[in-house]
């Protein structure tokens, strides 16, 4: 019954999270960004790590980069169960190009810890209006994550790709298959690339990410 107030400024925001000063403020990526991990690069250049060390998933999109104060409100959605943040960031996701066709989409398992911390898993949200608009299935139960381990937001960037090796279960055969994967927020990298390697283990022929924010190295 009582108006929606943006989030940022408390200025009036009819049904929306933010009001569209604040919603025109947010800290767009860079467009010149490499077309396999998102990070600027000169002329949409594929970046040097990528070329040295190629990832398991073949291609990522992002829209925002994780700054303030997008990753405030992604931290507000996530564990401050903001859910209204949520029609932001899938509006943002549904903006982004679509080249080539997919088979289906997956979204990032959270642990059984940040499903019971949290009460949701935030990329399976954002994941399911996708699908919807993309008319595609959205697998719900190809993949799980198991164990609890230690976040990956607590960790050195050097330490992430050891902690999620083989966190991911995957229950389906994908043989063939064009797999979009959605998350909220990309930061080393490191889940979404050991995501791509168990889908390609069990017959994946191609994973592309979609995330609503990438974070920058510096």
């Amino acid at each position: 019954m009582l108006p929606q107030r943006c989030l940022l400024c408390s200025a009036a925001a009819e049904d929306l999270a933010l009001c569209t000063a604040c919603a025109g403020d947010l800290p767009l990526l860079d467009p010149q960004q490499c077309p396999v991990c998102a990070l600027p690069t000169p002329g949409a250049q594929t970046c040097g790590a990528c070329l040295k060390d190629p990832p398991h998933f073949d291609a990522t999109r992002a829209v925002y980069r994780y700054d303030f104060p997008l990753d405030r409100l992604l931290q507000s959605y996530k564990y401050g169960q903001r859910l209204i943040v949520a029609s932001l960031f899938e509006a943002a996701l549904q903006e982004t190009p679509i080249d080539g066709a997919f088979d289906a989409v997956i979204a990032v398992p959270s642990t059984p810890a940040h499903l019971r911390l949290r009460g949701f898993n935030p990329a399976l949200e954002l994941a399911r209006p996708l699908a919807r608009t993309l008319g595609l299935p959205l697998l719900l139960n190809a993949v799980s994550r198991p164990q609890d381990a230690p976040a990956q937001a607590g960790l050195p960037w050097k330490e992430r790709r050891k902690n999620i090796r083989n966190a991911f279960e995957c229950h389906t055969d994908l043989s063939g298959r064009r797999i979009l994967v959605v998350d909220d927020v990309m930061t080393t990298g490191a889940t979404l690339n050991e995501l791509a390697r168990m889908l390609k283990r069990h017959g994946a022929a191609h994973v592309e990410n979609r995330v609503v924010a990438r974070a920058l190295k510096e």
